[in-house]
């Protein structure tokens, strides 16, 4: 089976909900004149990324008008979108949700939310507390956010609850010293991309948004991996727009056939290291519950 994947390598407007949710309108229906199958939009791509106060103003309720047509907008076109969510006891999280013929199939909160350098995320969002992949017409997927996949445990995890393809929406500024025309930071990422698709025998998609915010740009660079760490689509630096690219789900079988590091993955082996360790930094049991 193959399916046909956009990413949205947009540039949202800071806090401009309506203007943003216009973008996805265009971006959706431009995946419809395409034949996309499956289109994944950037963290925080309803609102923008450096928030700070406002957090509030723009949060949505996962019953909201807004995500309500959206949910209408992923019939025939299953979509991933980044959003600030507010939860029933106003708490607010870095979340990404997962639509698919009119619903909400999944909702991931961002795990590892940054504080160092230009971050600061934690000061006005709430953390998430779990790792979880989910059934969609495209197999056994899961969705990190941006620092999430910083973290390897995160991958792990969602590879362990049988993850085919990762899809990581994210908001990436440009950093570190050009070298032979490349950013560090995008050097960084697409080693991390190849090297979980390769080491875990899993499809990545990673879509990164575009822009300017409080003189801070980010680079796109938006690029599908396939399990065998083959560079299917990647799209250019600082430049809005919609990529395409074919991934082929029987690639995933085919990789774990000649791969076999998934299957030989000692799980026990790891949560007995894991709990020893626990028990040694928190020997009374006195650990962030």
């Amino acid at each position: 089976m193959k399916a046909k994947i956009g990413l949205a390598q947009i540039n949202p407007t800071l806090g401009d909900l309506q203007r943003n949710l216009e973008i996805h309108r265009d971006f959706i229906d431009r995946g419809h004149r395409s034949s996309v199958d499956l289109l994944i939009f950037p963290e925080l791509s309803l609102t923008g990324y450096f928030l700070k106060d406002m957090v509030p103003q723009v949060a949505l309720r996962l019953d909201s008008p807004v995500v309500r047509e959206l949910e209408e907008m992923s019939r025939g076109i299953s979509l991933v979108i980044g959003l600030v969510e507010e939860s029933e006891e106003a708490l607010f999280y870095n979340a990404a949700l997962y639509l698919e013929d009119g619903a909400i199939r999944h909702c991931h909160r961002k795990v590892y939310l940054p504080t160092y350098g230009l971050f600061d995320e934690q000061r006005y969002l709430a953390r998430g507390r779990t790792v979880r992949t989910f059934k969609s017409r495209f197999g056994q997927m899961a969705i990190l956010i941006c620092e999430d996949l910083w973290h390897v445990s995160t991958v792990y995890l969602a590879a362990q609850q049988g993850a085919d393809l990762l899809l990581i929406p994210a908001a990436s500024p440009g950093r570190g010293a050009e070298r032979g025309g490349k950013l560090e930071i995008a050097e960084t990422w697409e080693a991390m991309n190849r090297t979980y698709a390769t080491l875990f025998t899993m499809g990545v998609c990673f879509t990164n948004r575009v822009g300017y915010e409080d003189g801070v740009n980010f680079w796109g660079g938006s690029e599908i991996i396939s399990p065998a760490g083959e560079r299917l689509l990647k799209g250019n630096d600082f430049e809005e727009n919609l990529l395409v690219g074919v991934f082929d789900l029987d690639e995933v079988r085919r990789s774990r056939i000649s791969n076999t590091v998934r299957r030989d993955e000692d799980l026990d082996l790891t949560f007995r290291e894991l709990q020893r360790i626990y028990r040694k930094h928190f020997p009374e049991g006195d650990g962030d519950e």
